[in-house]
């Protein structure tokens, strides 16, 4: 069991995940995430633009790394100035999101927020730099730290920088 000195819950204060609820809780994630994109950019980011608990959302569009279409997600809006990051958290669970093998194939991204749609290039930051932005993160969303709590997987956060 892994514990992260930046981290404040503690793996004993997190209920994990029952592992014969993966599959549902993916379909799911899958099924609410492709619904989210399609509502929030009919709208123009009017409509379905927060997540449970208030919490800002981006569509973050990335290439495939397998296939090479153009893919889209919702994801929690974790500004920092001009820029700003993506968690890889997938509630927590014990391997990474679909989205970050393809971000990080092909880091140049469009992030989507407020109706304005940026070209970005996202990096994977070191472990060091996830242990400095952490308070940041768990700032704008506190759940980000019982997320890491809950699994031995360094949960990879990518810094987005604006391109052109």
């Amino acid at each position: 069991m892994i514990e992260y000195d930046y981290v404040k819950t503690k793996r004993a204060d997190v209920k994990p995940i029952p592992q014969e609820n993966f599959k549902t809780i993916k379909k799911v994630m899958k099924w609410v995430t492709a619904a989210n994109v399609w509502v929030f950019k009919k709208s123009k980011g009017k409509l379905w633009k927060n997540f449970p608990g208030g919490y800002p959302i981006c569509v973050v569009g990335m290439k495939g790394a397998k296939s090479g279409q153009w893919r889209e997600v919702a994801l929690i809006h974790l500004p920092e100035g001009d820029n700003c990051y993506l968690v890889a958290s997938q509630g927590g669970m014990d391997r990474n999101p679909v989205w970050y093998n393809n971000i990080k194939t092909n880091p140049d991204i469009t992030i989507m927020h407020g109706g304005v749609t940026r070209k970005m290039r996202a990096r994977q930051i070191s472990e060091e730099e996830k242990a400095a932005a952490w308070p940041h993160l768990c700032s704008l969303y506190p759940d980000f730290d019982e997320y890491q709590a809950r699994t031995d997987r360094a949960i990879p956060v990518f810094l987005c920088e604006p391109v052109g």
